[in-house]
């Protein structure tokens, strides 16, 4: 079968390196791509569309950047990065935290900002970190103004 999509099963690194599909959204981040579809249409995988638009230097890219942060989840499950402090459970990393003045972190700040050679000249630096997950999608809060100030 050809499909334009394929899921990408994950949920074994969780027990392996108590790394999630999450973690490994965030980390796409880093290496310049826009986080896929998770959890969806099965929990704890991640859906990847390629594009007829993508060429297949930006495939080969994105399949680069998956190999690794394969790499990456390999030397968690190996011990050689606590499950809990490592460059996927930080990701995406911001300018400011890579450029602060402290770094408590045991890998790199150039890991963390250059985790492939050609964010060198094409980086995109996301805004913000990690902030509740997905805490903001199932608890609403309003920051509008009430109901009252908007009659005549």
């Amino acid at each position: 079968m050809v499909a334009h999509e394929f899921i990408l099963d994950v949920r074994s690194w969780k027990q392996t390196a108590g790394v999630e599909v999450e973690d490994i959204a965030k980390r796409l981040m880093d290496y310049g791509f826009h986080a896929p579809t998770i959890s969806f249409p099965v929990p704890g995988t991640m859906m990847i569309e390629p594009t007829e638009s993508e060429s297949k230097e930006e495939l080969d890219r994105f399949c680069d950047a998956l190999l690794a942060i394969h790499a990456e989840m390999q030397r968690i499950a190996a011990g050689e990065w606590p499950r809990d402090n490592n460059p996927l459970k930080h990701a995406p990393h911001t300018a400011a935290v890579v450029s602060a003045d402290e770094w408590d972190r045991p890998y790199s700040r150039e890991l963390a900002a250059y985790p492939a050679p050609w964010l060198r000249e094409h980086k995109f630096w996301p805004y913000v970190g990690r902030i509740d997950s997905v805490y903001g999608d199932r608890n609403l809060v309003c920051s509008c103004l009430p109901m009252e100030a908007y009659e005549a």
